[in-house]
């Protein structure tokens, strides 16, 4: 079965271009609008509603005003005109708080929609792209700049829609009853956008500016959180907090900068609203004057005048959520639109209990980098064999790692498993053949057993305790003070380092997958910790077949084959009998690892440095 993978096609959507709607309106904005077209069109459809009503009533109190001043009627001559007005109004307030309900309710909605697609997008771009971003600019992505969408849909979005529609209807009701109002109305009317695009502009780049400082804020916040042992230590925490106070009054100027052209555009609306209020009602009262036209038809379309102009001015004071709004759409599609590969077809085929893992020609470049990872790497990891790959820092040997995880895929070459492409398989049915040890485990906040369970969510509290005790971690976990059930607080900050690898090791006791990936389990850990997990690699790797990654040259020496890796190619390879008869690079490694061993074991017998 030939598979094909393609990369997603850029977006052909105007808004990825610097072009900016001046009423800002984003294509995918709007495409996420109308995914739930049913709440948008209530919520619109019931705010024109709630503008007819309108209509209703000033007509009705006209009349009622008429008969009772002009015509001198009775209360009980307008009763039922009084009886229709307050119907109208509690109509209203239905249609309008029905309204309101609806668009947040689609705003919600589209929020919980996005997060999920970004937090899935996320997940499937992998590790790879995590490490090209900084954890605190994707919290607030994931929140602040998502709930920035909450007033778009649930105010801004209506509001744009109604304020075409309301004023457009009022104007059909005013037209066959004064003809020289409806004519000012509808001149005057483009002055509010006008002004409201005019001053508003200025609001695009003072949001996008407010964004990046928010972005930059949130990241160097969550690592002075992260990193404040090692700022105690070297003194450094009160330049940070300096750092993060200057960076907050940084965000306050440009939020306050966003609000002042915020209650400019407010002002100018008003005043131009006003001042055409006024002109309707000048020339209203003139023909009025006059006998040129009826009272009750000159107080209709005096009261309609200023709700005329509402819809506009209650657009132009959400004019700057609008601008909000498209400033995040901006930061969520940015990652929405990364590439990612597309699979054409996938297979959960039938693979051999342990297979074999051949990598052809391989060549992968990371796109922040000149120089390629790895180039030309070719190796065959038979079933049940052990392979080191050992070399300097910057190699490629984590990418050797990444790439047989699926976490990436080659530029060149092709990963085999047995006779298939890694591409033609599901990556998820994939990984469940292989289980990684990493040399720096990440534990969850939570209980010991549930980070073991991690690895097998539906295992056995019995089958948890055969992995650690397989782990060696079984002795430590018993004299906590709840056992399995202890609390392990955020990255397991309440375990040492050698405890932390013993339950990672149990992760992959418990899983059970036929491959194995070490990088170096046993790094930077004192002798009684390294010599249990050992034992416990030991075990992990019988009949199964194991990648080493190695920092400690001690650890391959009994491996089936060597390759010794330098600038991404593969230098050598063979056994270490093989590769020291070679004198070459991995034979000079092994002859400085064994001086530095020796000269850490003496020091640690006190028989060097007593004098010292």
């Amino acid at each position: 079965m030939t598979i094909e993978i393609t990369p997603r096609e850029p977006s052909s959507s105007p808004t990825t271009l610097s072009f900016r709607s001046p009423m800002n309106l984003d294509q995918r904005l709007l495409k996420l609008a109308y995914n739930l077209p049913l709440p948008l069109f209530l919520s619109v459809l019931l705010g024109f509603l709630a503008g007819i009503c309108l209509v209703l009533q000033a007509y009705t109190l006209s009349k009622i005003i008429y008969i009772v001043f002009l015509l001198h009627g009775s209360l009980q001559d307008v009763y039922p005109l009084l009886g229709g007005f307050l119907g109208i109004a509690l109509l209203r307030a239905t249609f309008t708080w029905t309204s309101d309900v609806t668009a947040q309710h689609l705003a919600s909605h589209i929020k919980a929609d996005l997060r999920h697609r970004l937090l899935d997008h996320i997940l499937s771009l992998g590790p790879s792209f995590i490490r090209q971003e900084r954890t605190g600019e994707m919290v607030s992505i994931l929140f602040e700049a998502v709930e920035a969408l909450d007033a778009y849909f649930s105010q801004y979005l209506p509001k744009l829609a109604l304020a075409a529609l309301i004023p457009t209807s009022f104007l059909f009701f005013i037209f066959p009853l004064d003809l020289t109002t409806a004519v000012v109305l509808a001149f005057t009317a483009p002055l509010i956008p006008f002004f409201m695009i005019l001053i508003g502009s200025a609001t695009s780049t003072l949001t996008q500016r407010q964004w990046r400082v928010l972005s930059r804020l949130s990241a160097q916040f969550l690592d002075t959180l992260q990193g404040l042992t090692t700022l105690k230590i070297f003194g450094r925490s009160r330049e940070q907090v300096k750092f993060i106070a200057e960076m907050s009054e940084t965000f306050r100027q440009s939020t306050m900068n966003i609000l002042r052209v915020a209650f400019l555009s407010a002002l100018v609306l008003e005043m131009v609203a006003t001042i055409s209020t006024a002109i309707v009602a000048v020339e209203i009262g003139l023909r009025l004057l006059y006998g040129r036209m009826s009272f009750d038809h000159a107080l209709f379309a005096l009261l309609l005048a200023p709700e005329f102009y509402l819809p506009l001015r209650s657009l132009g004071a959400r004019f700057h959520m609008g601008a909000a709004g498209v400033t995040a759409a901006k930061r969520i599609f940015d990652i929405l639109e990364t590439e990612e590969p597309i699979y054409k077809a996938v297979q959960h085929p039938m693979l051999s209990k342990i297979p074999r893992i051949t990598f052809h020609k391989v060549h992968y470049q990371y796109e922040d980098r000149g120089v390629a990872a790895v180039q030309d790497v070719s190796f065959c990891l038979h079933p049940g064999n052990k392979l080191a790959f050992v070399g300097p820092s910057g190699s490629g040997k984590s990418t050797i790692a990444d790439l047989l995880l699926g976490f990436i895929r080659p530029s060149q070459g092709t990963v085999f498993v047995d006779d298939l492409p890694l591409d033609s398989i599901d990556p998820s049915f994939w990984r469940s053949f292989v289980t990684f040890v990493p040399q720096k485990p990440y534990l969850f906040d939570g209980t010991i057993l549930e980070n073991i369970r991690l690895a097998r969510p539906k295992a056995s509290p019995s089958e948890v305790q055969q992995a650690a005790e397989l782990a060696q971690a079984d002795p430590f976990i018993r004299d906590l003070p709840n056992g399995y059930d202890t609390q392990i607080g955020e990255r397991g900050q309440r375990l040492s380092g050698g405890q932390v690898q013993r339950i990672a090791l149990a992760r992959a006791f418990l899983k059970d997958a036929p491959i194995v990936i070490l990088d170096e389990a046993t790094a930077n850990l004192d002798p009684e910790n390294e010599f249990l997990i050992q034992e416990a690699v030991s075990q992990l790797i019988k009949n199964r077949s194991t990648l080493l990654i190695a920092h400690r040259l001690g650890t391959v020496i009994d491996a089936d084959q060597i390759m010794v890796m330098h600038e991404g190619r593969m230098l050598e390879a063979g056994t270490h009998t093989e590769l020291m008869d070679q004198k070459g690079l991995y034979a000079r490694m092994m002859a400085a690892y064994q001086g530095s061993t020796s000269q850490t074991s003496l020091e640690t017998s006190g028989l060097i440095g007593e004098n010292v």
